[in-house]
């Protein structure tokens, strides 16, 4: 049977670790030809290479999700590399936690132009290049569960989440003339590089007790989700399994959040 990914050319931001690599390895594995878009290229290269070394295909890119130039850069090499490009992963994130009351002009607009103009400006682009192809396309973001329910610690960051998932709404409705197809998906609490970061980080407003173990002491199935956790619903929405699916956003967080 034929991997389901074949012949299907993906971009991947924040490709280089965490949830974006765990992505990456999983579309490889099923075929595809992944560009590990990053803003460290010395990291994606190296993921680039296991996934080389695994048997995949793969390239490293330098991309700056907020910069226009850099994001079609990087589809451009998708293009030259690979000759199409099938589904871009807007997975590209950060935050960078502060109490409430505390939260600055400078830390709402940096996590809000990363989290959401860069969402906007890699599903603009990626369209572009599928209506350019004159072929269908897939966008998939990466949300949170925070963009379904605010922490007080993480108020700009649960507020760019939520502006994801209503750009997946309104790019779906507004790309389904092309036979684009826009979705999302909403990580819990995921062991990542990313986490120990913010715990440090929470220790340091004095909110280490509300850090990852506190978070994942709610979860229904008993543990924090794993990269190899979100995979298999990022294949399903980057493949044609998905192809009646648009403008929604899957929980993938062991039960923490129920509506």
């Amino acid at each position: 049977m034929e991997a389901r990914m074949a012949g299907r050319t993906v971009v991947v931001t924040g490709g280089a670790s965490g949830i974006g690599a765990g992505i990456a390895m999983a579309l490889a594995k099923e075929g595809a030809n992944v560009v590990i878009a990053d803003l460290n290229l010395d990291a994606a290269a190296e993921q680039a290479e296991l996934i080389q070394k695994a048997g995949g295909q793969a390239i490293a890119a330098r991309v700056d999700v907020v910069d226009r130039d850099s994001v079609a850069a990087g589809i451009a090499l998708a293009v030259a590399t690979y000759g199409k490009l099938d589904c871009y992963f807007n997975n590209a994130g950060f935050n960078k936690p502060m109490k409430f009351l505390d939260v600055t002009e400078e830390n709402f607009d940096a996590i809000m132009k990363v989290n959401v103009w860069g969402v906007l400006v890699g599903t603009q682009e990626a369209a572009k290049q599928f209506i350019s192809q004159g072929t269908p396309g897939k966008v998939v973001n990466t949300a949170s569960i925070a963009g379904r329910t605010g922490f007080p610690s993480f108020a700009p960051y649960s507020a760019s989440k939520a502006s994801v998932i209503s750009l997946t709404q309104a790019a779906a409705r507004a790309l389904s003339e092309y036979k684009i197809t826009v979705n999302a998906f909403s990580p819990g609490v995921v062991s990542t590089p990313l986490w120990k970061t913010l715990d440090k980080d929470l220790e340091e407003i004095g909110e280490g007790d509300k850090g990852f173990d506190s978070m994942s002491a709610g979860i229904l199935l008993g543990r924090p989700a794993e990269p190899e956790d979100i995979a298999p619903t990022a294949l399903f929405l980057a493949s044609s399994d998905s192809d009646y699916i648009t403008g929604q956003t899957m929980a993938i967080d062991g039960g923490m959040i129920l509506v």
